[in-house]
């Protein structure tokens, strides 16, 4: 059975069980089963699924963990966590995960004013909002009319000029004032694609130079009492626990001489971002190299040591992973539209009754090759494939002759590779990437997975079911738009076996797994594409229920969005048909409700099976 590494990045979400992927919850559904279920329903193309239980099991266990670690070490400190907005805003995700973590003061972490305005409006006063990010005097006006509606706010500074205009707004607003936190540039930095968003010379923060000038600052305008908390972020997606300690150590130092220096009321330290999760299939190329158990006791007992050793209070903790929160709830199962190397197939020969030797050759190899001969067959037929491409360059053979011999090739390499499967043959591998598959998917990778596209991230991809089936087709993944960096390759290194698969008679899905986190956020409507149909999943004892499905904008909600006018086109459209010449009159109104119904469909592509 080809497991696709699900024992690796999976973390007993989901499970492989009779051919198919389960959800391993109460009653296991296949996701095979589910997507078919909401299909019947007339939804077609692409499907985003999530299931708020993984955004309880995410939330619960980092509580825990971190409320484990500080009994253990007798940590005097407390634990909060804010999820942050950027990661994924909408609402068919955001009120799950704050009802899911409304027991333990789960708060949010805003960027921006209309991230603020949400948080303002759908967290409870006992859970903690922190607003980081570049500040206007407007965002910061409505930092204090939240703590005016009594929210536990703190505005982070990200520079001298936010402080300025914060003290500025105070003597206006009054009172009640903000918490005050300060983001500190660290020397350290982290690990991964993200790593350049922390260090001395990322984009946000004070340097200890402008951090005695901001204490400076507080304590001039009678504002020290307001500053609870210090501030850092060294990477997203941190891969290495060593990196996370560096910068522990230095922020904990910070936190000690503050308080040393006046700042009685600094109670918190703020990690920021950056707790990692598995993305690899390949278990020889693991990215991240540490635990959350690992994570949370490393950063009580730096803090602990630190605190004790400087005999100053043992800081709050506060985090703000959201990747690790948000990203294992969703899964976007895609279905496979074409398989663009079916021409190489025996019913597709044109062989003449009279060939080139060559031609006779490779029609014999692939007549009897067996398991003895096969990788001799194997050379032979690529060494014969060479010479004839340099025959038809010279013009001895015709565009018939060329295409049999693509063909025959193809089905050797193919048989050869059936038959040596289990033997360890090098260069199988390297030839398997030469005869990929193309799979085309009816999604777009822009829209669905932009990090693939702009980090090279990948994410996990394995079909939904045939999974007793053992896979032979070496493939690549392209998606449906009219862009050449809309493929996912795949190759020896790094390799990706699905199945071949009649799509005239069955469906054949894959699923990408841990796509909950920035993805939908960052998507983009390349080609007009836009987000895939969204449904809820609730796992029950007995089976299932789907919630909240949020259909793919139709054609005409794409143009409107773009600030097309839909009146217009329509009216556009009614006269080009009835100018044209080559639509009667009777057809007029059939032509035009046909175009009418296109318009209130999605631009994903249609099946007919």
């Amino acid at each position: 059975m080809q497991r696709y590494g699900i024992d690796i990045w999976g973390e007993d979400d989901f499970v492989i069980d009779r051919d198919k992927v389960r959800v391993n919850h109460l009653s296991s559904p296949a996701l095979y089963d589910i997507v078919e279920d909401i299909r019947a329903q007339g939804t077609k193309g692409p499907l985003l699924l999530r299931f708020p239980h993984l955004i309880q099991k995410q939330i619960d266990a980092v509580f825990h963990t971190f409320h484990d670690a500080f009994s253990e070490l007798d940590y005097k400190g407390r634990f909060q966590a804010v999820f942050p907005l950027k990661v994924n805003q909408f609402p068919d995700y955001l009120n799950p995960m704050i009802e899911a973590g409304k027991a333990y003061g789960y708060g949010l972490e805003a960027g921006s004013k209309a991230e603020l305005v949400i948080a303002m409006s759908h967290i409870s006063p006992n859970a903690p909002i922190t607003v980081n990010g570049f500040k206007d005097r407007e965002m910061i006006e409505l930092g204090f009319l939240s703590a005016k509606m009594g929210h536990d706010i703190t505005l982070t500074i990200e520079g001298i000029n936010e402080l300025e205009s914060i003290i500025e707004v105070a003597k206006e607003m009054g009172a009640p004032i903000p918490k005050i936190g300060i983001r500190i540039k660290l020397h350290s930095t982290g690990s991964g694609l993200w790593q350049k968003s922390g260090g001395i010379n990322s984009k946000f923060g004070l340097t200890s130079t402008e951090l005695l000038e901001a204490m400076e600052l507080l304590k001039a305008n009678s504002l020290l009492d307001r500053f609870t908390m210090i501030h850092f972020h060294i990477g997203s997606q941190m891969t290495q626990i060593s990196n996370l300690k560096k910068a522990l150590r230095e922020a904990g130092n910070i936190y000690a001489d503050l308080l040393k220096m006046g700042a009685s009321s600094l109670q918190s330290i703020n990690l920021g971002g950056g707790l990692g999760i598995e993305y690899t299939q390949n278990e020889a190329y693991p990215e991240v190299t540490y635990s959350l158990k690992e994570y949370a006791s490393d950063t009580t007992f730096v803090l602990q040591g630190i605190a004790r050793a400087k005999n100053v209070k043992e800081p709050n903790i506060l985090i703000e992973s959201g990747r690790f929160i948000a990203a294992s709830h969703a899964v976007l199962v895609a279905p496979v539209f074409e398989l663009f190397s079916e021409e190489y197939s025996e019913k597709a020969l044109r062989l003449k009754s009279e060939n080139p030797p060559l031609i006779e050759e490779l029609h014999e190899l692939y007549t009897y090759i067996n398991q003895d001969n096969a990788l001799e067959y194997l050379h032979d037929s690529i060494d014969h494939l060479n010479s004839l491409l340099t025959l038809f360059d010279l013009g001895y053979i015709d565009l018939i002759d060329r295409s049999n011999s693509e063909i025959l090739t193809h089905l050797i390499i193919r048989k050869a590779i059936l038959l040596l499967h289990d033997k360890p043959v090098r260069e199988l591998r390297q030839i398997q990437d030469k005869i990929q598959e193309k799979y085309l998917i009816n999604f777009s990778i822009f829209q669905s997975i932009p990090d693939f596209w702009g980090l090279a991230q990948r994410f996990p991809v394995m079909p939904l079911a045939k999974l007793d089936t053992k896979p032979t087709r070496s493939a690549s993944l392209w998606d449906i738009t009219c862009d050449s960096d809309g493929e996912i390759d795949f190759d020896s290194r790094n390799p990706l076996f699905l199945h071949s698969v009649n799509l005239d008679e069955e469906d054949y899905f894959l699923g990408f797994f841990k796509v909950g986190a920035y993805q939908e956020v960052l998507g983009m409507k390349h080609n007009l594409f836009t987000r895939p149909t969204v449904a809820t999943i609730e796992i029950t004892d007995t089976g299932y229920d789907i919630h909240e499905l949020v259909k793919s904008d139709s054609l005409m909600e794409i143009l409107e969005d773009l600030n097309y006018n839909p009146l217009k086109i329509k009216e556009k459209i009614l006269a080009n048909i009835q100018q044209s010449s080559h639509i009667s009159p009777l057809e007029r109104d059939t032509v035009y409700a046909r175009i009418a119904t296109i318009l209130e469909e999605n631009g994903y592509l249609k099946t007919f099976n």
